[in-house]
């Protein structure tokens, strides 16, 4: 399995049935192509989408690892998607409304590829832990768990599931999970506070729908200045081994650890860059 896929942060998807819009999705500069066989295209399109997708994408895998999404278990389309899938030589591929542990293993036996499980409902949710230990990567359908349980699609409703996906990706031991679309395209405040609050929570990344949300993200995902700040002057202070204080707060091994992690996620080298 390639380990470019434990980085993947920002995917961005492109419907399948656009194949004249995969090459300018390539090069957006995301850290992954989400070809969408699932919300994306409509029913009546789906066969064309599955048919055309290997000439589609033929000579365009390369920097950026290529996924595709297909439909939940039990769906029409769901064994046709699999089938089109497993042919492809792409690098991943995400199973929307993943319910079970089994269905995970499932779609990785018979494709023969990572799966990354879209947690959207409520019933996935109740086995989230089990369904983590199978798939490579967690994302959050916050959309439609939202309305499956016909609820609001705010920060303060949503934040059990959230908190429940980082857990349980976290005991098993993969990545930290990427959390659903922000619908908002052009406003990127709304677009870097959605992330901002997702990576308070513990995620590494966000679904994107449109290249131009792509910028927002990054920077909403990057720690504050303040935030680096603070990490190398703990750092800097901790170089001595001594017990020590930094802005009048001693500094012991989780206090480190935290301030590794932010200068990890900011790209820089323990404050030393």
């Amino acid at each position: 399995m390639s380990h470019r896929l434990d980085t993947v942060c920002l995917p961005l998807f492109v419907p399948a049935d656009r194949p004249e819009r995969f090459a300018k999705a390539f090069a957006a500069g995301a850290d992954a192509v989400l070809v969408d066989l699932e919300d994306a295209v409509a029913p009546s399109d789906k066969v064309f989408a599955r048919t055309g997708l290997k000439e589609a994408l033929s000579g365009m895998q390369g920097p950026v690892p290529v996924m595709v999404r297909i439909n939940g278990v039990g769906t029409p389309w769901h064994e046709d998607g699999l089938a089109a899938v497993a042919g492809l030589g792409v690098d991943a591929v995400m199973l929307s409304k993943a319910e079970s542990a089994h269905d995970v293993t499932a779609v990785a036996e018979r494709t023969g590829l990572p799966v990354f499980a879209l947690v959207e409902s409520a019933q996935g949710l109740r086995d989230v832990f089990e369904i983590a230990g199978a798939a490579r990567r967690i994302a959050f359908g916050s959309i439609d768990f939202a309305a499956d349980l016909a609820m609001g699609h705010t920060r303060d409703a949503l934040l059990y599931a959230r908190s429940l996906i980082v857990h349980a990706s976290r005991v098993a031991g993969i990545p930290a999970p990427i959390d659903g679309v922000t619908r908002a395209i052009s406003d990127e405040a709304a677009i870097v506070a959605d992330c901002v609050h997702a990576a308070e929570l513990g995620f590494s990344g966000k679904l994107l729908i449109h290249p131009a949300q792509i910028d927002p993200a990054r920077r909403g995902f990057r720690p504050a200045d303040a935030e680096i700040g603070w990490a190398r002057r703990v750092l800097a202070a901790a170089d001595g081994g001594a017990a020590v204080a930094v802005d009048g707060a001693m500094v012991d091994a989780p206090v480190l650890l935290r301030a590794r992690q932010i200068l990890c996620k900011a790209g820089l080298d323990e404050g030393r860059s």
